[in-house]
């Protein structure tokens, strides 16, 4: 079975499913708490069911578009033992001129690997279920994840971000399934 059909089986939309492409629409908070704790608990299970058939080495994230929810909710898994992030509401509000490039994958189009280059911090803003806006600075590994999820609020894939001439390999050549990121 292709990777790409196991996260179809999953409940992660795939690749040409117009709310990929789609921006998210923001939550009004604390107004509709019920439904981001609703949307946020969705997030998790399908976490948790994807993290079961996939280790994820470099830590994951899924974005509420990718289950077929078209709001502006997201969660992330950071390697290791750190506790999972919910961003609600997340827009990146600066970000670092240094960049480097790393291999990312998506749920959403799994059956390959793409070559992004991406800013090695990023400040982000967010909403928390209380309605306070809360800035949160990430770096390295962290940022690049959790940049690639709020993409998906933006309706933009990885793909958007690679180098021109540029195109995603084969899983099957793709060398570094396993390993975290590596930064000098």
């Amino acid at each position: 079975m292709r990777p790409s059909q196991r996260m179809r089986d999953l409940g992660v939309v795939q690749h040409g499913a117009g709310i990929l492409t789609e921006p998210a629409r923001p939550f009004d908070l604390p107004a509709e708490r019920d439904e981001a704790e609703r949307i946020t608990d969705e997030l998790f299970a399908a976490m948790e069911r994807i993290g079961q058939v996939h280790p994820f080495a470099k830590g994951m994230g899924i974005a509420a578009p990718q289950i077929g929810i078209g709001r502006a909710a997201a969660v992330v898994q950071p390697p290791g033992d750190a506790p999972a992030i919910i961003l609600l509401n997340p827009r990146i509000i600066d970000c670092s001129s240094e960049t480097d490039e790393q291999y990312e994958g998506c749920l959403s189009f799994f059956d390959v690997r793409g070559l992004v280059p991406r800013p090695l911090k990023i400040t982000v803003e967010a909403t928390s279920l209380s309605g306070d806006v809360v800035i949160t600075p990430y770096e390295r590994g962290l940022a690049r994840l959790i940049h690639h999820e709020i993409d998906h609020h933006d309706g933009l894939l990885y793909t958007a971000h690679m180098l021109s001439g540029a195109d995603p390999i084969p899983v099957e050549e793709y060398r570094q399934t396993g390993r975290a990121w590596a930064y000098e």
